[in-house]
């Protein structure tokens, strides 16, 4: 990890920039060192790979935060920095905590009903091509389940957890109380049990007696093609396992997508700009423009302005499970030559002096205007 370049550093950007400083910079430098901007070249093809390893950590809140308070050893497997961090996902907690906030005290009422699972929340990372098109993706988490060990009881195996001589298994007990008003009743979490209703004398060595473990997952997930950055996927059924006979909860799968160097997305249309060159904008010709499926040619009609926008409909994203799609929008940009001889300087002189005012419309009408 001491060889790798600081993340700020290889984007370009302080540590304190904003999500759109780092998106704009990510965009930038992934453009200028793309593959295909730079064929053959394994120079630029190694900062590509070293622009995206460093958006995918610093664009991500919480793994920016880890690498932030760790740096590089936040995700080396054997620094033992980061707390467990890596991959995606995941719980950092106590298990103990977790039972607490479940059969904790300071509330009354029954705390042995059935209780649905929690959530589990998974951050995806998806370059610009395959939300378009949809891929399979293994995705890793923890999840809570109950421990095999016991069961699920919390008790050790080959024993069984009493019922609560306190509350009689109800979970809760009443009491009363002397007022200006008379006896007041009132039903409060069971103090013996915690409001469990069960009384386990030998705890699970295997969960210390929570029932309860943090088990690691896997699971390939197939991303609908048309998938964009923020929505979720939720696959239900996936999260922890529900208590006393409660449902489980859902895998929530939180979809990051890559920003691509050349297209812009705006929901199912996709947005490019294409430079031409002087003589292709004044002239018409046919050109190479980039899609989806790969370059197509079109042909540029004469006399066209920059900043023209051509539509390309059907040539967008798909539709997420439908057969529609959006359309490709290509704004042409005329590109004024540099680096000029003076043989190209006098020519362009002359074509300048024999167009005169009567070509250029907008010009005259501007001026015209301003007199």
């Amino acid at each position: 990890m001491a060889d790798k370049r600081d993340y700020y550093e290889v984007l370009g950007v302080s540590k304190g920039a904003s999500d759109d400083e780092i998106k704009k910079a990510y965009r930038k430098l992934a453009k200028q060192y793309h593959p295909d901007m730079n064929p053959g070249d394994k120079e630029a093809e190694q900062k590509f790979k070293e622009v995206n390893e460093a958006y995918e950590v610093i664009s991500d809140p919480d793994k920016r935060a880890k690498y932030d308070q760790y740096g590089h050893a936040a995700f080396d497997p054997g620094a033992g920095a980061g707390g467990g961090f890596g991959g995606f996902g995941g719980f950092d907690f106590d298990i103990s905590d977790l039972f607490s906030s479940f059969f904790g005290g300071g509330s009354s009422g029954r705390r042995n009903g059935p209780r649905r699972g929690d959530d589990v929340n998974v951050r995806v990372y998806l370059s610009f091509e395959e939300a378009v098109f949809g891929v399979k993706k293994e995705v890793s988490f923890n999840k809570i389940g109950k421990c095999s060990e016991c069961g699920g009881t919390g008790a050790e195996k080959g024993t069984e957890p009493k019922t609560c001589p306190n509350c009689r298994g109800s979970g809760s007990v009443r009491t009363q109380t002397r007022s200006p008003f008379g006896m007041i009743q009132s039903t409060k979490t069971c103090d013996t049990c915690r409001g469990t209703g069960k009384i386990i004398e030998k705890p699970c060595p295997a969960c210390r007696g929570n029932g309860l473990v943090r088990i690691p997952k896997k699971l390939d997930v197939n991303i609908p093609a048309g998938i964009d950055d923020g929505q979720t996927i939720a696959l239900r059924g996936q999260g922890s396992e529900g208590q006393n006979g409660g449902g489980p909860g859902n895998l929530n799968i939180i979809v990051n997508v890559r920003p691509h160097p050349i297209f812009e997305r705006e929901g199912y249309d996709i947005f490019c700009d294409v430079p031409i060159t002087f003589a292709e904008a004044t002239l018409g010709a046919e050109i190479e423009i980039p899609t989806l499926e790969g370059k197509e040619k079109f042909t540029i009609p004469e006399c066209t302005q920059t900043g023209t926008r051509f539509t390309l409909r059907g040539k967008g994203v798909k539709y997420v499970n439908s057969k529609g799609r959006g359309n490709l929008y290509v704004t042409v940009n005329v590109e004024v030559p540099k680096n000029l001889t003076s043989a190209q300087k006098e020519l362009l002189s002359k074509f300048a002096d024999a167009c005169g005012e009567s070509n250029y419309t907008k010009r005259t009408k501007f001026f015209r205007r301003n007199k």
